[in-house]
């Protein structure tokens, strides 16, 4: 009987890549089209020409682009008849949402065992695990949508309201890294503002714009209120964006995932990255305005990212050997404690780094293989503590413990002439 192991792991390699390949290519064209439609309001100027005015027009961008002249122009509140070809943005968003939970699905909630729990971390079934992260993604949105639809409604209170979101924001990341590993919860903080993101538009914005649509076409007046909820929530969205593709990224870097207060690192930078984003947003508006630009926020972003990265520096790049090594030879002690470390890597980690099979061509089950990866095996297992991925195999702190004192050791050992 044919074994179709390797085949559906074949498969499932593929339908992981095509779907991060979907995934990226939607998602960038969702957000180039907010990030446009940000920089456009924010760079029209009114019209000077009569006839635009006449017809309702109150800001207008003239832009070269590809060999061409571009035109733009927006209405206030909307033209006097509606053309019969109305584009629509919203595809963007929804494919983002649809290939990104497919690819959450498939690699996080159809895994939860190994990549969505640490038993370190929270020791809970794979069921619960699951029911949780989807909570998160509903649960978020559910109360942004409820502080949008208060506190939001009240003139000027933009502010407060996005105090208030950040606020909701850093509590779920703190609840996502004592609940989930490391990798999952950063990623799952990204989906659930996604999920708002997506959301957003689903809910209000698109909603917002066919009542405004069809209340034209019937010739009935215009609720302007949905033209300003709408504004809201797609100018939260281009704030959401930086937080989110960070958090999205973040898997490929352990050492901000493993971190011993990771979500303390998981709201810094998203808050870095949301002020970033703050300050070509109000770049615009002074260029407009024939003011400075507003540097300060992008230096206070950065600023943000360099104290992250200062306080997660390692204090040193190879291990410290322990005083007992030192006092009785390092070699001596990395001979005999090999044998111990040897178990130990065995039971976690040959499972995936075995000569048969070494993922990323690392493989661990001799002890001259071992030895020879001494330095990546330090970095991974006590330094990042990335490895096992997720503490799969549930390595303890005592035997990281073990492999810090027989990796110290060994690389402070002479080497033979």
């Amino acid at each position: 009987m044919a074994d179709w192991g390797p085949w559906l792991g074949y498969a499932l390699d593929w339908a992981n890549l095509l779907l991060r390949w979907a995934h990226v290519v939607v998602a960038i064209a969702w957000v180039g089209s907010s990030f446009y439609f940000v920089w456009l309001d924010n760079n029209l100027t009114p019209p000077q020409d009569e006839a635009l005015k006449e017809k309702g027009v109150g800001g207008e961008l003239w832009a070269v682009h590809g060999g061409g002249f571009y035109n733009p122009q927006k209405y206030l509140g909307a033209p006097k008849r509606l053309p019969d070809q109305l584009h629509w943005f919203y595809w963007e968003s929804y494919s983002t949402w649809l290939t990104g939970f497919a690819l959450f699905t498939a690699l996080y909630l159809f895994n939860a065992g190994t990549f969505l729990i640490d038993p370190q971390v929270k020791a809970w079934t794979p069921a619960s695990a699951v029911g949780a992260a989807l909570g998160f993604l509903v649960g978020f949105w559910l109360v942004y949508d409820l502080l949008c639809r208060t506190v939001g409604r009240r003139p000027g209170q933009e502010r407060l309201l996005g105090a208030l979101v950040a606020a909701v924001v850093a509590g779920a990341a703190w609840l996502a890294c004592q609940w989930f590993a490391g990798r999952a919860a950063f990623l799952l903080v990204g989906a659930m503002i996604a999920t708002a993101m997506s959301a957003n538009v689903f809910f209000w914005i698109i909603p917002g714009q066919r009542k405004v649509v069809a209340a034209m076409r019937a010739g009935e007046p215009v609720d302007p209120n949905h033209g300003l909820r709408g504004k809201q929530r797609s100018v939260h969205n281009t704030y959401f964006v930086m937080p989110v593709l960070f958090a999205m990224l973040s898997n490929h870097y352990p050492f901000l995932t493993g971190a011993r207060h990771n979500w303390l690192v998981l709201v810094a930078v998203m808050l870095a990255g949301a002020l970033i984003r703050h300050s070509f947003v109000a770049r615009h508006k002074a260029r407009l305005a024939g003011q400075a630009a507003p540097w300060g926020w992008a230096a206070a972003g950065v600023a943000m990212l360099v104290v992250v990265g200062v306080w997660q520096a390692p204090t040193a790049s190879a291990p410290q050997v322990p005083d007992g090594v030192r006092q009785t030879g390092a070699a001596d002690n990395a001979s005999l404690l090999l044998p111990q470390v040897l178990v130990v890597v065995k039971e976690r980690c040959v499972v995936c780094h075995s000569s048969a099979a070494p993922n990323k061509g690392v493989a661990l089950d001799s002890p001259e293989l071992l030895t020879s990866h001494v330095q990546r095996v330090y970095q991974q297992v006590v330094v990042l503590k990335a490895m096992p991925m997720n503490n799969a195999t549930r390595m303890t702190p005592a035997e990281r413990e073990l492999i810090a004192r027989w990796a110290g050791a060994q690389l402070k050992a002479p080497t033979s002439p």
